[in-house]
């Protein structure tokens, strides 16, 4: 199964540590965050990375080259931000069957094989990886509604009133009927292109999708703060199982 990584944002949030260099190269534990997401997806068999780059895109293909590990890297170039569901659009031409998709900004330690094995077994239209957070804190994501089934029946970016406490990780599989639903998406009040409302209109095309609940941990680096936490987390479990790295 091929593997998108989405990592042509700025990172402005984290500054200074992105002045200069792309998010995706902002090292934690002694590498970049974008090697962190490789290791995870050789784990999980990917048979070649497809890296979505815009800022400073040079650094990373400079530094990665073409291959992890011996596995392909292929690079798609997003000209400008607009959104995550424009980002998934640039790597259209190169997916023909099912795929998983990462952000670049993430540090997983949890069950992403589960999520695979979901989509392979079941044939779903896309897994998703979720989290339980506290109510108040789901408003800050996208945050899904899900039926008895453990089927996602809505997607909601960022609402007032959430409808659960279920939110998206950044980790999901999808079918290229995605592709499909990134097209006819219009742009949100923020000016954007957003991958909730792709995933909208899969599930109101009858498409079905499955919410996997997270073991483990995973932290989105986008702040400081956030990479010193991932940075302490992960000492702490090298320290209590040397070889689960």
């Amino acid at each position: 199964m091929k593997a998108v990584i989405l990592a042509a944002g700025q990172g402005t949030r984290l500054r200074p540590l992105t002045e200069d260099k792309p998010k995706g190269m902002v090292e934690v534990d002694g590498k970049p965050i974008l090697t962190h997401c490789f290791e995870k997806m050789a784990q999980l068999d990917a048979d070649e990375l497809i890296v979505v780059v815009g800022y400073r895109k040079e650094d990373i293909i400079s530094y990665y080259g073409d291959a992890f590990r011996g596995i392909p890297i292929t690079y798609a170039h997003q000209r400008e931000q607009n959104g995550l569901a424009h980002a998934l659009l640039t790597v259209e031409e190169e997916i023909d069957d099912d795929f998983m998709l990462m952000m670049g900004d993430n540090i997983f330690r949890a069950n992403l094989q589960d999520v695979v094995r979901r989509q392979q077994e079941d044939r779903a239209d896309a897994a998703f990886l979720v989290e339980e957070v506290p109510h108040e804190e789901a408003s800050r994501y996208g945050v899904c509604d899900t039926n008895d089934y453990g089927e996602i029946v809505e997607v909601v970016e960022k609402p007032d009133e959430p409808p659960s406490n279920l939110v998206m990780t950044g980790f999901y599989t999808f079918t290229p009927a995605i592709f499909h639903a990134c097209h006819l998406v219009q742009p949100s009040d923020r000016g954007e292109y957003e991958i909730t409302d792709a995933v909208n209109l899969l599930l109101q095309s009858g498409r079905t999708i499955d919410a996997i609940a997270l073991e483990g941990w995973r932290l989105d680096i986008g702040y400081p703060e956030d990479r010193d936490e991932a940075e302490e987390r992960l000492q702490d479990a090298a320290a209590e199982t040397p070889s689960a790295q």
